[in-house]
């Protein structure tokens, strides 16, 4: 089973790049970030033409979430992140596909460090810490998907000295995704390539992508009840040079089942 999380920076503007790569790719789950679109204009008709079903959480200009399925049957679970009922932002939905709990987010970004954006990301964190601990607990196999906006460690970003101060790189989340991985929570991706050079982001300025000025931002996190059948993984970095492509390439991985 091939499971990929793709940030498409606006589902609309960049909706033949995303069919392109759906045809291209075929993974049977894909977890979407940043649609940038309110509810009422996610683009069923041509998600559905390219042969997925899906559920989504639009969000008028920003954030936005939606879980795709080829073949198999989605059934929501939630479509917020619980412990904050006053938080509005749409990032976080939540389903059962084929036995398996599908969490698909899209942290804060968190800048500018420090500040009440940083405050929220931090907070969300907690938030997202204590709904991985009941997985968990509940031994269910289940997947952290999405654009985390944490880069996990130095080998992660070009030039890591000049993202000290910058949320994505505080000591405050790489902590939180390290506390995430000794609780058992799998990093796929760093687990099959644990010495390369692997980005998902590249900025659109100073040509980031051409000179691999990026950085590891989309992760796939295996609960130790899936961990045992990743078979392989990778990121389609020749995505993001597309035409009018997002500034974030698909990651995915393939597991047995």
């Amino acid at each position: 089973m091939k499971i990929a999380t793709y940030n498409v920076n606006g589902i609309n503007g960049r909706l033949p790049v995303l069919l392109q790569w759906l045809k291209e790719a075929a993974p049977d789950i894909v977890c979407l970030q940043e649609l940038k679109a309110p509810q009422e204009r996610f683009p069923l008709k041509e998600i559905n033409a390219a042969g997925y079903q899906a559920i989504w959480h639009g969000q008028k200009s920003w954030n936005g979430v939606a879980i795709l399925s080829k073949n198999m049957e989605i059934t929501e679970v939630q479509r917020s992140l619980p412990g904050d009922p006053e938080d509005l932002q749409s990032r976080y939905i939540e389903a059962i596909i084929d036995q398996m709990v599908i969490c698909c987010l899209y942290l804060p970004n968190g800048n500018p460090y420090p500040g009440p954006k940083f405050d929220y990301k931090l907070s969300w964190i907690k938030r997202l810490k204590r709904r991985a601990h009941q997985l968990i607990t509940m031994e269910l196999p289940a997947i952290l998907i999405g654009d985390f906006n944490i880069i996990p460690e130095p080998a992660d970003v070009y030039k890591p000295e000049r993202w000290e101060n910058d949320a994505l790189y505080r000591t405050e989340v790489r902590k939180a995704f390290k506390e995430l991985q000794k609780k058992g929570w799998l990093d796929s991706i760093r687990t099959l390539y644990p010495e390369e050079k692997i980005y998902t982001f590249w900025d659109y300025l100073y040509k980031a992508y051409d000179r691999n000025a990026g950085m590891r931002l989309d992760h796939i996190l295996l609960s130790p009840y899936l961990s045992p059948g990743l078979e392989s993984g990778g990121v389609d970095v020749h995505v993001r040079g597309w035409e009018k492509s997002s500034d974030h390439a698909p990651v995915w991985i393939q597991l047995k089942k």
